[in-house]
């Protein structure tokens, strides 16, 4: 995993990438959130798509939900970066759309856009 503290808009930012997957589960995610949030103060955090376990983007597996909602409790906003076309779900696909126009959560097709869209972010 490598973490990279960054300022982008006046938003402290922790981009996250790593190739293997680092949330496989809720506590794992919790766990992950609390590490960045206490050692490098960042209340947003971008990372790649492969840190989360497959299951993740199965959303009747209610993971993603439980996972996201924790983000939101503890005011952290997130940015999931990666290629998403390998999906062919149309749940995925509305999920998706809908949280991009929220405030929190946000997927994205790189970390150049995670970035900008987090330092953009209200």
């Amino acid at each position: 995993m490598n973490i990279e503290k960054i300022t982008d808009n006046g938003q402290n930012i922790a981009v996250i990438y790593s190739e293997k997957p680092l949330i496989t589960d809720l506590q794992s995610a919790v766990d992950l959130l609390m590490d960045i949030k206490y050692n490098t103060g960042a209340e947003r955090i971008a990372i790649n798509k492969e840190a989360f376990i497959d299951k993740f983007f199965v959303l009747s597996s209610g993971l993603a939900g439980e996972i996201l909602q924790k983000f939101v409790t503890y005011q952290t906003k997130l940015a999931i970066y990666g290629d998403y076309s390998q999906y062919t779900s149309k749940p995925l696909h509305d999920f998706i759309y809908e949280s991009n126009k929220g405030h929190d959560v946000f997927f994205v097709d790189s970390r150049k856009s995670a970035i900008l869209k987090l330092g953009e972010a209200i």
